[in-house]
């Protein structure tokens, strides 16, 4: 059936969107532990980059999983499936010209190298959310990990399931350490020369 599958060009490209809004698009990818503080930086970053007038997106993962990914579980394949197919919502952002801020745990680098590939490395802004397992667990945001240690779920990722650290990534953040306004400031000044367009 692949055969008969044709890529469609347009004539408006990514660079003429990217000019029409006067940035450069990107991918910003925070992984990390449930309740690092992923899902919060991507929200305050947002909202700093919308006040300067750039176009932004953010995605995040329980809201993937209510829509589009309603219909995938937890289990490696199907978690390996959530992040290809958020991998391509993204590239269709950068596309678009718009910077997508995506906060999803992404757990293996396999799985993260993936993404980078779909996107296109360049595109690419990885963030390590490094807040360590204990502050996560004391602040526990959604009640999961008295869930996982209970044994009421299965396969969660710092407790019953490995996390792989990011070897290179561009940015790591300890948010036990940095305050909100303190990391979104070093994101800030590390993506502030990558949105400008080249003349």
């Amino acid at each position: 059936m692949k055969e008969n599958v044709f890529n469609q060009e347009y004539e408006i490209t990514k660079r003429d969107r990217c000019i029409q809004k006067n940035h450069n698009a990107l991918v910003v990818w925070f992984t990390g532990l449930s309740s690092s503080g992923k899902s919060t930086l991507a929200n305050e970053l947002d909202k700093y980059l919308y006040s300067k007038g750039i176009h932004t997106y953010v995605l995040d993962g329980d809201n993937m999983r209510k829509g589009l990914n309603s219909d995938l579980l937890f289990s490696v394949e199907d978690r390996k499936e959530n992040l290809r197919r958020i991998g391509h919502v993204a590239s269709l952002f950068v596309d678009a010209g718009i910077v997508c801020l995506a906060a999803f745990i992404a757990p293996f680098s396999e799985d993260r190298n993936h993404l980078k590939e779909i996107i296109g490395y360049e595109n690419f802004v990885e963030i390590f959310v490094d807040t360590p397992l204990k502050v996560c667990e004391e602040r526990d945001v959604k009640g999961l990990y008295k869930k996982a240690r209970k044994g009421e779920i299965k396969d969660f990722t710092g407790v019953n399931a490995p996390y792989e650290k990011p070897e290179k990534p561009d940015l790591i953040i300890d948010t036990s350490k940095e305050s909100l306004n303190e990391a979104v400031l070093k994101i800030i000044g590390y993506i502030n020369e990558k949105l400008q367009l080249e003349q």
